[in-house]
């Protein structure tokens, strides 16, 4: 079978190429054109949609060379492996990544009583920064004493209070005395 004089051998290959390239562009700019493709629904994500067509390509190029079976079943059996496979895509990788990306989110309001480590000293009337470990990752914040009292690196600290994005602290011992 040919389609505009062309085998349907370099159909496939010219389609993988080009599809391939366009895949992998979009995978590294995504997040800059991901806004122009929000009216769409989640079915036709563009990644989904480039990604069937490429696997589509892909799998009708190798099932031409190595198979005797006519064009028509090859490109249905390509288009069904295709869409089996961006499925799971979807299902495994898309979805999940969605959700876990959402899920790092924290509100400053969070972090009053957590418990921190100093990683930059504190001095006193002066700025440091603290670290915060949690299930949903790490955070270092810019930190100041409470009480003004220098806090060495190193030293537990419990947050009490978080205003313009900087964490004021006090050491954790002497904050379990009050």
């Amino acid at each position: 079978m040919e389609i505009m004089g062309y085998p349907m051998e370099t159909v496939y290959l010219t389609g993988l190429i080009i599809f391939g390239c366009i895949t992998f562009l979009y995978v590294l700019v995504s997040d800059l054109i991901h806004g122009a493709f929000d009216v769409f629904s989640h079915i036709l994500n563009p990644t989904l949609v480039l990604s069937f067509f490429t696997l589509l390509s892909a799998g009708g190029y190798i099932l031409e060379m190595v198979t005797t079976f006519s064009s028509w079943l090859i490109m249905g059996l390509a288009a069904g492996a295709s869409f089996i496979l961006v499925s799971l895509l979807n299902i495994f990788v898309l979805i999940p990544l969605a959700s876990a990306e959402a899920s790092l989110n924290y509100s400053e309001e969070d972090l009053r009583g957590r418990i921190g480590k100093v990683i930059t000293s504190i001095p006193s009337n002066g700025f440091g920064e603290v670290f915060i470990e949690g299930i949903s990752g790490n955070i270092a914040k810019t930190a100041v004493s409470l009480n003004n009292d220098p806090i060495g690196q190193g030293e537990k600290i419990l947050i009490v209070d978080v205003k313009s994005g900087v964490v004021h602290v006090l050491p954790y011992e002497q904050a379990a005395m009050l």
